[in-house]
């Protein structure tokens, strides 16, 4: 089990999921709008709620229903992975709710059940080590081949794609995932709340010897994808890598055997997406917002990849908390708190627009407020009213301070607007780590 101390506390993420049972007076006061109610008489039922007017860029234009509007034979409660990807599957995209209970194991069988028949991974290690096939050139041959096919079958078996006007919710305060990667992909109108992710393992790393000067193992699956989507809410939810963090995995060719990608990436051109009041934990590798510097993907995500991120909890991360390229991308009231393995908070890339602004930080001794920016391209951002263990801090200054090799820019050149709620900075900690992630929600 993954321990760390959490605010002066020893802690582990199961005895937060415990508490939270017994929490509900953490439920927060989010105005939440409901069709033909008033936010004062909102329905309690999670599944017909829907994004109140303004929060965020998932509210704008259509705004952000989900599968509120579904019938009741469109309702449906599930607790085995197969009987979840039945339920996205009825219907097409008509209105839907898919209430989740407990946590569903997408890979319960076990990754044996997913290897094609003569992979071998002790065989594997022997062909491609680097003392007998060097750095030069990518991995090919049998071996290679077997474990793509491997790849396949897991792919196959663990992603779950989401139609459009669906709502996804947790029953309680122990529903989730494990193992599973949400595809909310090329579609309209999806809400995702009150649901625990533990990260997939990558059961077929490729190792890619070219990858560095040393080589590198690479990973596939995401907790959750929103690729080419549009309106989307994920609300209190909580990412994690659960019983299997980084420090769990072993290592081969002297590199960490990498089973984890990202918690949460929005690529491809996706837009208008609020993430709000979720818990983002023990993670390397977070939230990636646009994933290329190229030309053809510089087509399909400029003047898109619009994202609200506020009042999330970032904890025991390494980095992109997110990195952003391209998108105009509001970050707000949210609370980060660093531990000695810390890389960075905020990427910022190819012509991103972030606007970054009423946050907290909470640094041990041995982090440096300059490291809470990385600058990946020249792109002007927003920085301000951010305090950094209590004390208001200029985070672009302290940067180009410390780090004057990658000065930042100020300025990003948009205001944002789609904002229900702003909290004092300064509040921020207590009222995140409080009311955020999943199992704490009305």
């Amino acid at each position: 089990m993954n321990t760390r101390i959490w605010h002066g506390h020893a802690t582990t993420w199961r005895a937060v999921t415990v508490r939270r049972a017994a929490a509900l007076i953490g439920c927060t006061a989010l105005v939440l709008a409901a069709t033909g109610t008033t936010a004062e008489a909102r329905p309690r039922e999670l599944g017909r709620q829907t994004l109140a007017a303004g929060d965020g860029w998932a509210s704008d234009g259509t705004g952000t229903t989900g599968g509120s509007a579904a019938a009741a034979e469109r309702v449906t409660t599930v607790t085995t992975w197969a009987e979840f990807k039945a339920a996205l599957a009825a219907g097409g995209s008509a209105p839907k709710i898919i209430k989740v209970r407990g946590t569903i194991d997408a890979n319960a069988s076990g990754c044996d059940s997913f290897a094609a028949p003569g992979y071998d991974f002790d065989r594997y290690l022997a062909d491609y080590d680097p003392a007998v096939w060097g750095y030069d050139q990518v991995v090919s041959g049998e071996q290679e081949d077997l474990r793509a096919a491997s790849a396949a079958e897991q792919d196959t078996a663990i992603k779950a794609y989401v139609p459009a006007n669906t709502t996804i919710v947790g029953i309680g305060a122990n529903a989730g995932f494990k193992g599973a990667s949400l595809q909310i992909k090329d579609v309209d109108n999806v809400i995702v709340r009150n649901l625990t992710f533990e990260s997939p393992l990558d059961c077929f790393p490729q190792w890619d010897p070219t990858d560095g000067d040393t080589g590198n193992w690479n990973s596939e699956y995401d907790s959750a994808v929103v690729y080419g989507a549009t309106h989307v809410w994920l609300d209190h939810d909580t990412f994690t890598d659960g019983d299997h963090p980084d420090s769990s995995l072993p290592s081969y060719y002297g590199r960490i055997y990498e089973q984890h990608d990202g918690e949460l990436d929005i690529v491809k051109g996706a837009d208008h997406v609020t993430v709000s009041w979720n818990v983002f934990a023990d993670h390397d590798k977070t939230i990636l917002i646009g994933n290329s510097d190229s030309a053809a993907t510089a087509a399909v995500d400029r003047g898109h990849l619009k994202v609200t991120l506020h009042h999330n909890l970032f904890t025991g991360l390494v980095e992109r908390a997110p990195r952003v390229r391209f998108g105009q991308v509001d970050s707000y009231d949210n609370h980060f708190v660093a531990d000695p393995t810390y890389g960075y908070s905020y990427g910022i890339g190819m012509e991103s627009q972030l606007v970054a602004e009423h946050n907290a930080f909470t640094l041990p001794d041995t982090v440096s407020a300059a490291l809470i920016l990385k600058k990946w391209k020249d792109a002007p951002l927003t920085a301000s009213d951010n305090y950094v263990n209590g004390v208001l801090t200029d985070l672009i200054a302290v940067h180009n301070a410390e780090i004057p090799a990658e000065t930042l820019r100020s300025g990003a050149g948009w205001t944002p607007v789609l904002r229900t709620r702003v909290d004092p900075a300064r509040a921020v900690p207590g009222l995140v780590d409080h009311r955020a992630g999943a199992g704490r929600i009305c």
